[in-house]
């Protein structure tokens, strides 16, 4: 498994609240452009997907 960002659900404007939700700090974001997911940091906790208010980030 492994989770993914929905772009088209991310609005890519401001600073993504998630980089400080994430446990193992798996979540970075250069500037306002769309966060990028480290899959080797990641240990697929899903807090980023229960927390997301759009929608973006999906558990596969």
């Amino acid at each position: 498994m492994a989770i993914k960002i929905i772009s088209n659900r991310c609005p890519q404007n401001h600073r993504c609240p998630l980089l400080h939700v994430c446990p193992v700090d798996a979540i970075s974001q250069n500037g306002v452009g769309l966060p990028v997911i480290d899959e080797t940091k990641c240990t697929e906790c899903g807090k980023c997907v229960r927390y997301c208010a759009m929608g973006a980030m999906h558990l596969k």
